[in-house]
């Protein structure tokens, strides 16, 4: 303790490792109550868990012989427990952040502790960020001093430019026993079974009072009811739950040894992970199992994840069992999956939802966040999409300045989202209902077990907040929800209605008033129905979500209010029903008419019209104006060919030869330049080539309007028509004076003459193409148009096929001449020559 006293004095920022049960937590903040350079000022301690929070600040006070309160206070959720006498103030999550926001100076405190920094929280590092930067601008006195067990101590020290102070604390030996085969034994579905079975053998052959580490409440739940029996025996110890959402008479309980001194069994989340002493623990049994909040950028949204503890949560998880005495630290998983555990938990700023995160650094002023001290930055996309939310919310103007309505929002101790739902609720008259839905969609599903057509329904769940408001537990049950859930919205309605300055309220709920709340807070979610008689929806955010089987749906509009992002199409889980004019009437700024041009695959047409979108959403349309959006027609019109294909279009022989005597050619000449017009190069370049000739066509039919001939033709310059023309001709004269078409292939194969072989008495050479450097491939023909002979040597042919052929057909066809000698013969094409 000296050590850090004289460090402390000497620096602004200090960061203190000490493992589990050194007693940082509450003897540190008393040990510096009277240093000189704290000059009477506060401390401000920020402890991540409430439970911890006021746990902390019951210890410190009792032992200085004092009410909570006095000298020691503490601020959590719902609760403030300070005084004007208050010297050392515990503060959870978001408080210290808001306190700093309101006095960034933060006048009368002297020293702001960090405990259990390696949690790594968001509020955390966004604390420690404003206090910094605090501290360089208008606070040069202010200290920090950062405490964990677990944290890499080093890394921190390095960013703050501060010194590392090392404390071995007071925590005894514990043993770690691994189960063996434990790793591969269980899921994540199986770990209540799993840790039944380990906490009724610990039960018997353990001394001291027993911590079991589970990921949440519902399998605490579950593991009780599978204690239940063996509980009932006589001697065995009392089973007590420890969990965030429990009343704090429960968590006392759990946490306090008994009265009766029986031997106690507490199953707890990771609330009693750190700075929390429960006495009489001598065994922990940790599943090895936590969970996560996960942001899922594609989708906006955020879901719980159970995921592997890390080697630090694991060593702080065992360190409970030392905190009093010798003590002893049972695993459910092998020492194969040990190493095989991450190091740290990843910090929450690197997987978190932004969007309060964004709120919070406008405020404060911040645009540019590498300008604050961060031990890992805000991930830039991911702080990009909370700004863009805090922008469909109002809370930000369109260069990133916070609004009259962002400041209110950010000085209500909730999410931007809720915190938009609740001012514009007000606003609307709606101000005691919105407290509500901001109840039920904060805190824990109070119908999370209700099966059938209602078990979607938000506003259901609103209902039976109210029916216990009113009529206790009893109004809860006759809505099948759970009495202890209701019972914490309704302590967080309490503080939503204080907050807003409106009264309570226990009438009938309307659901299009809870659809258009829902809205408010969530418009990205707001969700059209695609097609009638399906619970299929299509998000304003662009993506697919369905209702869960069973619910009842075909609401043409709602609102998601509880959904997640797997697959093509998320699961809606809690939603209700919003009304058209509704949506018309308060989200007509946010809704605008844009043009849509695009190809309908179906039609095989140009889709041309306006639309009146909210996000994805289409919620009404008309006709495009005659001439509106020329360009965009043509594009479309692009766009349908190459999605049919260059079949589309109106190919005949004579594009289609031009289209090989091209390909030809730069087979021939492939120095030459000619262009690329194979049906690949045509397609890849639509938009050069055929795009200047589909000005007013829209539909598949109206291609054939197209001269394809000329169209290609327009890719040839005039000097390069006339080499086409010169070099690969259509037509070619014969002896006999007839000019005969050519035939030409794209791969560049010899051009086809198709001839009567009477047409070509006399010639001797085969006749070519390409400067003569081509020889055409001869399909001599009979006068019945026949092939007799395909050949590239038509001397050979004169020479040894012809007399052949003339035996063969000249009893055939008697009328045309088979002269014996064909090299002086008169060619023809006709049956007899004239005289």
């Amino acid at each position: 303790m000296s050590e850090l006293r004289a460090v402390l004095a000497a620096h602004s920022a200090v960061v203190l490792e000490a493992p589990p049960g050194a007693g940082k937590t509450t003897r540190i903040p008393l040990a510096l109550l009277d240093e000189a350079w704290l000059g009477g000022q506060a401390i401000a301690m920020l402890e991540p868990r409430r439970l911890a929070a006021r746990g902390a600040a019951v210890f410190m006070a009792a032992e200085l012989g004092e009410e909570v309160g006095e000298r020691i206070g503490y601020r959590v959720r719902f609760e403030n427990r300070v005084s004007k006498r208050t010297r050392v103030e515990v503060v959870t999550e978001g408080i210290l952040t808001r306190r700093l926001q309101h006095d960034p100076e933060l006048v009368g405190v002297g020293l702001v502790i960090f405990d259990e920094f390696h949690e790594r929280n968001l509020h955390s590092d966004l604390a420690l960020a404003l206090c910094r930067d605090a501290q360089s601008g208008l606070r040069e006195d202010l200290k920090i001093l950062v405490m964990s067990a677990t944290l890499d101590g080093a890394r921190i020290a390095a960013l703050l430019g501060a010194p590392l102070v090392r404390s071995e604390g007071r925590s005894y030996p514990v043993e770690v026993r691994y189960r063996a085969g434990g790793g591969a034994a269980f899921q994540p579905g199986e770990i209540a079974q799993a840790m039944a079975r380990a906490v009724a053998d610990a039960a018997e052959e353990a001394r001291g009072d027993i911590l079991a580490f589970l990921p949440g409440s519902g399998e605490i739940r579950r593991v009780e009811a599978l204690l239940a029996e063996r509980a009932a025996l006589p001697g065995a110890p009392l089973v007590h739950p420890l969990y965030g959402d429990l009343s704090f008479e429960r968590q006392q309980a759990a946490i306090a040894p008994d009265p009766q001194g029986r031997r106690k069994v507490i199953l707890a989340t990771p609330i009693a992970e750190t700075s929390l002493t429960i006495e009489g623990i001598a065994t922990v049994i940790d599943s090895g199992w936590q969970r996560v909040p996960r942001f899922d950028p594609p989708s906006g949204l955020t879901r719980l994840e159970t995921v592997r503890v890390s080697r630090a949560s694991a060593d702080q998880r065992a360190g409970r069992a030392g905190r009093l005495g010798p003590g002893v630290c049972l695993r459910l998983w092998n020492e194969d999956i040990q190493r095989g555990l991450v190091a740290f938990n990843a910090p929450e700023i690197l997987e978190a939802d932004l969007s309060p995160l964004a709120l919070e650094l406008a405020r404060w002023g911040v645009n540019d966040v590498a300008t604050l001290t961060w031990l890992d930055p805000p991930p830039a996309a991911a702080l990009a999409q909370g700004r863009e939310l805090l922008q469909q919310l109002d809370a930000l103007d369109g260069a990133g300045r916070i609004t009259a309505l962002g400041r209110e929002m950010a000085g209500l101790p909730l999410h931007p989202r809720l915190a938009h739902m609740l001012l514009r609720g007000r606003e609307m008259g709606l101000g005691t209902i919105a407290c509500d839905v901001a109840a039920v969609a904060s805190e824990r599903d109070p119908m999370r077990a209700l099966e059938g057509e209602r078990r979607c329904d938000f506003a259901l769940r609103a209902e039976a907040l109210r029916a216990h408001r009113s009529l206790g537990n009893a109004g809860a049950r006759r809505f099948a929800a759970d009495p202890n859930a209701c019972a914490a919205a309704e302590r967080a309605a309490r503080q939503w209605r204080h907050l807003l300055g409106v009264a309570a309220d226990d009438g009938e709920v309307d659901e299009a008033v809870v659809g258009l709340l829902l809205a408010l807070a969530y418009p990205d979610r707001i969700a059209q129905r695609r097609r009638e008689g399906e619970g299929r929806y299509l998000l304003a955010n662009g993506r697919g979500a369905r209702l869960l089987p069973g619910c009842a749906g075909g609401a043409p509009l709602l609102v998601a209010a509880s959904l997640d992002g797997k697959g093509d199409e998320g699961r809606i889980f809690l939603a209700a029903a919003l009304d058209a004019d509704d949506l018309a009437r308060h989200f007509g700024d946010k809704t605008a008419w844009q043009p849509v041009v695009r190809w309908d695959r179906l039609s095989q047409a140009v889709l041309a019209r306006e639309e009146r979108r909210l996000g994805a959403l289409v919620l009404a349309q008309r006709p495009l104006p005659p001439g509106f959006a020329a360009a965009e027609m043509v594009q479309a019109m692009v766009d349908g060919v190459r999605d049919m294909g260059l079949e589309s279009l109106p190919w005949d022989e004579e594009a289609r030869q031009l289209q090989a005597r091209i390909a030809s050619l730069r087979q021939w000449q492939p120095d030459a330049g000619w262009p690329d017009l194979s049906d690949a190069a045509l397609l890849a370049s639509l938009e050069d080539w055929l795009a200047p000739y589909l000005d007013g066509l829209a539909r598949r039919d109206h291609l054939a309007r197209l001269d394809l001939t000329e169209i290609l033709k327009a890719r040839l310059d005039w000097d390069r028509l006339q080499q086409l023309e010169s070099l690969a001709p259509t037509h070619i004269a014969v002896p006999s004076g007839s000019r005969k078409r050519l035939e030409y292939f794209p791969d560049g194969a010899p051009p086809v003459l198709a001839v009567k072989l009477q047409e070509l008495f006399g010639l001797a050479q085969s006749p070519a193409v390409a400067d003569g450097k081509v020889a055409l491939m001869l399909h001599l023909l009979s006068p019945a148009q026949r092939p007799i002979q395909v050949t590239r040597d038509l001397k050979n042919f004169w020479d040894n096929t012809y007399p052949e052929v003339k035996k063969e057909l000249k009893g055939r066809y008697p009328k045309h001449p088979w002269p014996d000698d064909p090299w002086n013969a008169a060619p023809t094409a006709r049956a007899k020559p004239r005289s």
